[in-house]
């Protein structure tokens, strides 16, 4: 086994301990309440939180409630580091084929240079 696919196993035994994650942006957003005696209509807006995605070209909102946003916040950070590993993965299965492929032609090289 070389060291590509110990990389690459690796990696794939962190990618099998991923928990719950979403495919999302989790933005803060600040907005009015429509109140004009409340401190949004004074100019201090309310703080709200909303996860964004596109889907079908078009950009989604979904309202994060607050007992919520921590939880969802790790679900983010979760997608996130999932994204980053099977990159990861991918590099190392090319880097597999790469090796595997200078191997060949050295190998290869060698039979036409021996003498024989």
């Amino acid at each position: 086994m070389s060291r590509f696919d110990v990389r690459r196993t690796a990696k794939l035994k962190e990618l099998a301990a991923c928990g719950a994650f979403v495919a999302a942006s989790l933005c803060e957003v600040k907005r009015r309440c429509g109140n004009p005696r409340c401190k949004c209509s004074r100019g201090l807006p309310h703080k709200a939180h909303v996860l964004t995605r596109k889907v079908g070209g078009k950009t989604r909102t979904v309202h994060v409630p607050k007992e919520l946003l921590g939880e969802v916040r790790a679900w983010v950070e979760e997608y996130a580091r999932l994204k980053r590993l099977v990159r990861e993965v991918s590099e190392a299965s090319l880097a597999i084929l790469h090796h595997h492929s200078v191997v060949a032609r050295a190998a290869a090289a060698s039979r036409r240079t021996s003498p024989g």
